[in-house]
């Protein structure tokens, strides 16, 4: 018997390896890895690109090896992502290594056309810049990202991978507003919903967690981070999202308002004289937890209820009172709920919020136990006691896996 050559294996080996792209307006995050396992090889984020203040943390993740920090102003993506490139090569990972299969690109607003993941050429390129006046504050950013990337690498498959892809399952009178039908198909009005990679990764594992199909599994959905939205999954399909024509519709965010009376914007127009530009800035930007009380950390916000801040403590209960209308809504939404599942910067690491978000939704078959809501885990785990009709369960999302994933799977093909 005779042993194959390692260096002909190694040159035979078909390229395993994913960089997912997330460019956001003034950042870029990125992550490499290896989809024969599933591994992190190396992970970054440039941030305040234009800015003197420019900031790249490169971490190479193989190995255990330790963050390298770059500092001084950068001035767009191009070079923005030519210093992420560098970062890898450098680790020995750059983006010539024959093993790179692909680059997957985040893109927040696909429309109906976009259900899938996509390989990115001219023309879907063109398509996603049409949608950008229904995603200003996003798509301008990938469309950068994917361009520079391209540039980079032209050789290489670039996939797009949508954020509303996963939310275009929902049925017409779930995703159609109550408005003249001609004026919204004229200007593509409509829900979309966003946070889809996460949602579809976190109902998928919450499905493994009860140990279940997805086709099996009737799950809502907590995303909470500084954006935050809900989602109701039936039998691995969204039927329903809170977010809508643009991310700002839904939960209390971070910055964002979520729901409010649409007239808002016509009082603050007449009675305050705002413009329209400043109106956006103000529900986007200068609402949500940080317009109610000053803060959109969750941490900080606890820490100023525990010691006895009013504004804090109101602003923090405004925040829960919108989940449970979400969770109570969706449960009538899916008729059987199997799982309430956080997720998210607070979702995973706020027990304060869960523990408020269930309380009081016992005859919906919901209950927390506090010691399981207590622990602290980077893994999926249930929270709920063992009597609860329903499972409440914590579960990271990894939306930068989804994206490789689903990246890799399309190629792959």
């Amino acid at each position: 018997m005779t042993t194959p050559n390692t260096e002909d294996a190694a040159a035979n080996r078909k390229p395993g390896r994913v960089l997912v792209l997330n460019s956001g307006s003034s950042s870029v995050k990125y992550q490499l890895l290896d989809m024969d396992d599933r591994s992190r090889l190396a992970s970054g984020l440039v941030e305040r690109i234009g800015e003197e203040t420019s900031r790249l943390v490169h971490t190479p993740l193989a190995g255990g090896g330790e963050p390298r920090e770059r500092k001084g102003r950068i001035a767009d993506h191009d070079e923005a992502l030519k210093a992420a490139a560098e970062e890898l090569a450098a680790d020995g990972l750059g983006l010539d290594s024959p093993e790179l299969a692909a680059i997957g690109h985040r893109v927040v607003h696909g429309g109906l056309r976009f259900t899938e993941p996509t390989v990115i050429t001219d023309e879907v390129l063109k398509e996603i810049e049409r949608l950008v006046p229904v995603a200003p504050l996003h798509n301008p950013a990938n469309i950068t990202g994917i361009r520079t990337a391209r540039a980079l690498r032209p050789d290489l498959p670039q996939v797009a991978v949508f954020d509303t892809a996963f939310h275009t399952t929902m049925p017409e009178y779930a995703a159609r507003y109550a408005i003249d039908v001609e004026t919204a198909d004229a200007h593509r009005i409509r829900r979309y919903g966003f946070h889809g990679t996460s949602h579809a990764y976190v109902s998928r594992k919450a499905a493994q967690l009860l140990g279940k199909e997805p086709a099996d599994v009737n799950v809502i959905v907590l995303h909470l981070g500084n954006g935050a939205s809900a989602s109701a999954v039936a039998g691995g399909r969204c039927v329903e999202t809170s977010m809508g024509l643009t991310p700002l519709e839904g939960l209390v965010m971070g910055t964002r308002s979520g729901d409010v009376d649409p007239a808002v914007t016509f009082h603050l127009k007449r009675v305050a004289g705002m413009s329209a530009d400043e109106i956006d800035v103000l529900l986007n930007k200068k609402s949500g937890l940080v317009g109610l009380c000053g803060d959109n950390d969750m941490r900080e916000i606890r820490r100023r209820v525990d010691e006895g801040d009013e504004r804090a403590a109101l602003a923090f209960d405004i925040y829960v009172h919108r989940l449970k209308k979400y969770i109570g809504a969706y449960s009538a939404v899916l008729g059987r709920v199997d799982a309430v599942v956080f997720t998210a910067g607070v979702g995973e690491n706020s027990a304060p919020v869960r523990e408020a978000a269930i309380a009081g939704l016992e005859e919906l078959g919901l209950a927390v136990d506090a010691d399981l809501n207590a622990v602290r885990s980077g893994v999926p785990r249930l929270i709920s006691p063992d009597y609860a009709r329903v499972a409440v369960a914590v579960v990271p999302t990894e939306e930068e896996l989804e994206i490789a994933t689903q990246t890799f799977a399309l190629v792959d093909n």
